[in-house]
């Protein structure tokens, strides 16, 4: 994967007025449905795109195709926690928040702003670390998302930050995407100007990447 030089830092810079505040739930034609919440930064808000064309709605809508095409009487709706600038820091008040609404599933998508701020990587462990378990506590099925950070970071700063979500991925047994950005990293096509966001095809092959995981998760029952 390539990432371009500017990378840092965009991801914490793209939208200062948003700080950590949870985003607005949508609730719409949702009763009755499984509801999974992504809970994020601006790479799930869909900086850039509209929330239609971002992952969260076409993962879910792929999903809901799915299930239709097999005559099964599954519905899913997305709960969007995606904050622009997030850190993990705010990932345990903001799932709290959104237990309101009852999710069955969450998308925890976490982590990228505290690598590219410099932040402890022990410190955004025990930050998801708390989110997870909560989680596990109320009851729901979790998927963990990871990420990696741009080569000009330096290989040990690299591998400490990736091995935090493989390390959580292991110590509780989670279904697990690797690397969130895994087929759009750095690829000028599939990103909008700054290069480091994903457009609308980079937002469809996000959704295309972990479809097969979240399709197994409701289906399963893992």
């Amino acid at each position: 994967m390539r990432f371009p030089a500017l990378a840092i830092a965009l991801l914490t810079l793209c939208s200062a007025a948003a700080g950590d505040v949870p985003a607005t739930e949508n609730t719409k034609s949702s009763d009755g449905a499984i509801k999974i919440l992504f809970l994020g930064d601006s790479l799930t808000e869909g900086y850039g795109v509209p929330k239609e064309k971002a992952y969260p709605t076409l993962v879910v809508e792929r999903l809901n195709n799915r299930f239709a095409h097999r005559k099964m009487a599954k519905r899913v709706a997305a709960l969007y926690g995606g904050v622009s600038g997030s850190t993990s820091a705010s990932a345990l008040s903001r799932l709290r928040w959104f237990l309101k609404a009852k999710p069955s599933v969450l998308f925890l998508a976490m982590g990228a702003n505290d690598g590219l701020r410099g932040l402890p990587p022990a410190e955004m462990e025990k930050n998801l670390d708390a989110t997870i378990a909560l989680a596990r506590k109320e009851g729901l099925k979790i998927v963990l998302a990871g990420m990696r950070l741009p080569p000009n970071y330096g290989k040990k700063n690299s591998e400490e930050f990736a091995a935090v979500f493989t390390h959580l991925a292991k110590k509780y047994d989670l279904p697990f995407v690797p690397f969130l950005l895994a087929t759009v990293g750095g690829e000028k096509d599939l990103n909008i100007e700054d290069g480091i966001h994903p457009n609308e095809k980079g937002h469809a092959k996000i959704a295309e990447l972990i479809f097969p995981t979240l399709e197994n998760v409701l289906t399963e029952g893992r």
